[in-house]
């Protein structure tokens, strides 16, 4: 049962493409990243080159052209067996690129966006900071502009994609007046700017996340995004968009949890019979695969609202917290029907236990996402 029939022919090909890729080139090296803790930069590059990094970024800049749905086309699919690997390209696109190509100069695009769209290069968004996370009002990072330069001094929590090998900017939120918040592009050679020892997680390990200091980093004015002052309101659009990628992206932990827990049902046999013949397996399956098809039709909604212009804020939150639920709930069941061998980390199904969580966290926790639905409503 799928709503596949809704996608043309390039959207089919290119869902069938990422499904290949996912099968034959990300899955056999997932379990060793994750469990090693490292960054796989050999996907990361096969994925550039695939264009994955590109597709909503327009050709001028070496991106494919396509429309923010097909991002998310492809990361349900990576997402079906690699939510790190789905991660660093929904950050990489909704956090790296997307604030570039919509609020960035001529120059700007032109600078940073070719190497980005092709991955030989990774952006990072530093919003975060260990006292404002939702809260935007609590931000501590400041710059202040002498002689045509920024200096800015603060820290950062949580950043993804801040500090590999390839990173080669971090666009910061910082206080650059009263009650004004600006964002600035910093390069990652920039003295003072330091990617500080990697998080030890709980799940994503083979994703790049840091703390970053800035200790009197200086970059040319000329490196403010957008116009001074709309910083923080440029984000909130920036996250909009970036929670429908998320919900992509739960969706194909939903979904990938789903084939699993089918696989293993047909397989596994207990009292002399697949395990999959007993109710009490085939109907939480059944209910697994409810959940993980109302989070691809809430996606799939707010993508077409959000590529046709209409309003989609609420769309997006609504997809964003059914789709990240189905993801710990379809996560949860799937551990518990592998039994002994679901508690054990090389399993796809324990991988997607430990990584499941933190969608219901990353880029607008669930009641920031009730928060919003509610105020849609008048509440």
């Amino acid at each position: 049962m799928s709503i596949h029939h809704l996608l043309d022919e390039e959207q089919l090909a290119l869902v069938e493409g990422v499904r290949e890729f996912a099968q034959q080139v990300v899955a056999p090296v997932s379990a060793q990243h994750d469990r090693d803790k490292t960054f796989p930069y050999e996907v990361i590059s096969q994925m550039g080159e695939m264009g994955l990094f590109g597709l909503p970024i327009p050709e001028e800049y070496g991106g494919q052209g396509g429309d923010y749905f097909t991002l998310c086309l492809a990361l349900e699919e990576l997402a079906k067996v690699d939510q790190s690997v789905a991660i660093t390209l929904e950050a990489g696109v909704s956090l790296g690129m997307m604030p570039l190509l919509k609020f960035g100069s001529e120059d700007q695009k032109q600078q940073w966006l070719p190497d980005l769209a092709e991955a030989k290069t990774l952006a990072g968004f530093g919003l975060t900071e260990p006292g404002a996370g939702s809260d935007a009002g609590g931000t501590q990072t400041r710059a202040t502009l002498n002689n045509g330069s920024w200096t800015i001094n603060g820290n950062k929590e949580f950043i993804t994609n801040s500090g590999t090998d390839i990173t080669s900017m971090v666009t910061v939120t910082a206080v650059t007046g009263d009650d004004e918040i600006s964002t600035i592009i910093v390069p990652s050679e920039t003295p003072g700017f330091t990617a500080e020892p990697a998080y030890d997680k709980v799940g994503w390990n083979a994703s790049d996340t840091h703390p970053l200091t800035l200790n009197d980093v200086v970059v040319p004015e000329q490196n403010l995004l957008g116009e001074r002052g709309r910083g923080y309101a440029n984000f909130l659009g920036i996250l909009d968009e970036g929670r429908v990628a998320i919900a992509a992206l739960a969706t194909g932990a939903a979904q990938g949890c789903v084939d699993e827990a089918v696989s293993y049902a047909k397989t596994r046999k207990t009292f002399g019979r697949a395990i999959g013949e007993n109710q009490g397996i085939s109907f939480k399956i059944a209910r697994m695969q409810a959940r993980a098809y109302t989070a691809r039709t809430a996606y799939y909604t707010a993508a077409r609202k959000l590529i046709a212009g209409q309003p989609f804020k609420t769309d997006a939150a609504i997809a964003k917290m059914v789709a990240s639920e189905a993801a710990m709930d379809n996560a949860r069941d799937a551990t518990q029907i592998f039994g002994g061998y679901g508690f054990m980390n090389e399993t796809l199904v324990a991988r997607h236990y430990r990584d499941s969580k933190i969608l219901e966290i990353g880029e607008g926790t669930t009641e920031v996402q009730l928060m919003l639905i509610a105020r849609s409503l008048g509440l």
